[in-house]
């Protein structure tokens, strides 16, 4: 491990070297500066297997040169001349990545605190929000929001474990590191290939999640074009609410969850819709349809394309705050509170099923693994702590109010309260147009977006593999068929995201969420010292939170 974490300059320490003052005008300035020649994989390029050049080659060779040279005697320091200049500098991460080095004179970003808030806010919003009001459902309206103000705290603090991580390593330079080089200073290869094993989980499951949500978009999507081109009106085929405004219920409490594939069509004798009911299914087809449409942009080199439609994750998620919140003042609030036992449609405060909000939360809340580069270009590093602070409570009233609002106006004793679905946008019909809209926007969005996360796989998985992001068209074809696999298999079978999203929460976050966090924090304190036992009682607490957090997914 000490190999690993060798700086490549050694810093020159002025006080052992006196007369190097009078050798060099900036003794320091340029000695703990990072160079990479690796292929680079450049966020834009339209080049992803660009090589450097001969020039920087021989640069890289000098500097090595130099460097060993220099862990034998502190003299023989790297000239001025060797060391590159900041905009010829690139950093690496072991997941990866290259980024060019960008700095103000401070050497930080300059992105005001504002700005690094929202693209923390905007980052976080995922997927999640649309299983938050079946998952406070799941634990109880009282418990839930207990729940939900409990974990985005503790998700906060481990966030903040994680922002400073980097600063308990000393004698380094770490300015440039991510997380997982962190995880890898203190617990060597095996910190490095699990943080990637849990990253590439976390991926893989979102890449499922999308899936499945871009099978149901799309079909509710052909769905209603097919009704308003053919006029043809749903009648009350599945349980629904009385009115112009209607609410549904596709599972009812006590039928298979997932088995709602085509109960919205209309009984008929009219062969065409039968036709159509037959070709467009939410389950049996229209998941292999996507392929078609999804494949071939998984196979870009680039995906700086899809990069420029990121902000359309911010006009989805105002989009459905707007909807949630014209459902909530049609249908008015129904609640009723049964502390512990369900009652007349209403459901009980206090449900023992309450390990599936904690998954999703986990997942719901989770940025541990690129809050260090996002809070990189913040252009007042000591306001870290709080724009993280506040980012984190936006995000939190954020789903607070979808969750809430979305239970509360959900019409009981009507419908029951267990008829709330893992995606919400379920309980509308297919021929709501507000409903049409979100979907139809988030269609899109999630078209965009997954190619990006399967670009990131390949980064990640191929990258460390083969040292190169797109190695040959037969290995991204292959990395790319198992993942569309993956997708269609699961949409077919077991299309509930909710399930989904709280496996991936609760699996990803137990690694750099609790326990890597809590135990690099634990290790540098107790090297220097300072470990306390309140202090490792409590850190402690937190992996079995985690390690609990898991197992209680799978039995509950």
């Amino acid at each position: 491990m000490a190999d690993d974490i060798q700086p490549l300059l050694t810093p020159v320490v002025e006080n052992k070297l006196p007369d190097l003052k009078h050798t060099r005008g900036k003794p320091e300035s340029n000695s703990r500066r990072p160079f990479y020649v690796r292929p680079r994989n450049l966020h834009g390029e339209t080049d992803q297997q660009e090589r450097v050049t001969a020039e920087a080659s021989a640069m890289n060779s000098r500097i090595q040169y130099y460097s060993k040279l220099t862990t034998t005697h502190k003299t023989l320091v790297p000239p001025d001349h060797v060391i590159p200049a900041e905009e010829e500098i690139y950093v690496y991460s072991p997941l990866g990545s290259a980024l060019q080095f960008e700095s103000s004179i401070d050497g930080f970003g300059k992105n005001p605190s504002l700005i690094t808030i929202f693209s923390i806010w905007n980052t976080m919003m995922g997927t999640s929000i649309l299983s938050l009001p079946w998952a406070l459902k799941e634990a109880g309206f009282t418990l839930g929001i207990i729940l939900l103000i409990l974990m985005s705290m503790l998700m906060l603090y481990c966030c903040y474990r994680v922002l400073k991580s980097r600063p308990t390593i000393a004698h380094i330079d770490t300015s440039n590191w991510e997380f997982p080089d962190v995880c890898k200073y203190y617990f060597g290869s095996f910190g490095q290939w699990s943080s990637l094993l849990f990253s590439l989980i976390s991926l893989f499951g979102a890449m499922i999640v999308y899936w499945v949500l871009m099978s149901n978009f799309l079909f509710n999507t052909g769905k209603f074009i097919y009704n308003y081109v053919h006029n043809v009106t749903e009648v009350g085929h599945v349980l629904s609410t009385n009115g112009s405004d209607k609410v549904i219920c596709p599972n009812p409490p006590g039928a298979h969850e997932g088995n709602n594939t085509d109960m919205s069509f209309i009984i008929s004798n009219d062969t065409g819709l039968h036709e159509f009911q037959e070709w467009w299914s939410k389950t049996n087809t229209v998941p292999f349809y996507l392929i078609f449409l999804v494949l071939p942009l998984l196979s870009f080199k680039s995906a700086s394309f899809f990069a420029r439609f990121n902000n359309l994750g911010t006009i989805s998620v105002f989009y459905l705050i707007i909807l949630v919140t014209l459902k909530a003042a049609q249908q008015g609030f129904h609640l009723e509170f049964h502390w512990f036992e369900s009652a007349n449609n209403f459901v009980a405060e206090f449900r023992l099923s309450f390990p599936h909000l904690t998954g999703v939360l986990a997942l719901a809340f989770f940025i541990h693994n690129c809050v260090i580069t996002l809070l990189k270009n913040n252009q007042h590093q000591e306001n870290n702590v709080r724009d993280l602070s506040i980012a984190y409570l936006l995000v939190g009233l954020t789903y607070m109010y979808v969750a809430v609002m979305t239970f509360a106006a959900f019409p009981s004793p009507e419908l029951s309260k267990d008829c709330i679905e893992p995606n919400f946008l379920d309980n509308l019909p297919s021929s709501d147009i507000m409903a049409f809209i979100s979907r139809i926007f988030l269609l899109f969005q999630m078209t965009t977006v997954y190619p990006l996360l399967g670009y990131l796989i390949r980064v990640q998985l191929l990258g460390q593999l083969f040292g190169k992001v797109y190695p040959s068209f037969v290995h991204v074809f292959v990395l790319n068929i198992v993942v569309v696999s993956t997708g269609v298999l699961v949409a077919r079978f077991y299309p509930n995201i909710g399930s989904i999203i709280r496996y991936s929460g609760a699996t990803c976050s137990l690694a750099f969420v609790f326990v890597y966090p809590s135990l690099i924090h634990m290790i540098s304190l107790h090297r220097r010292g300072q470990l306390s036992w309140p202090s490792a009682v409590f850190h402690s607490s937190l992996l079995v939170l985690g390690v609990a957090n898991l197992i209680a997914q799978f039995l509950i």
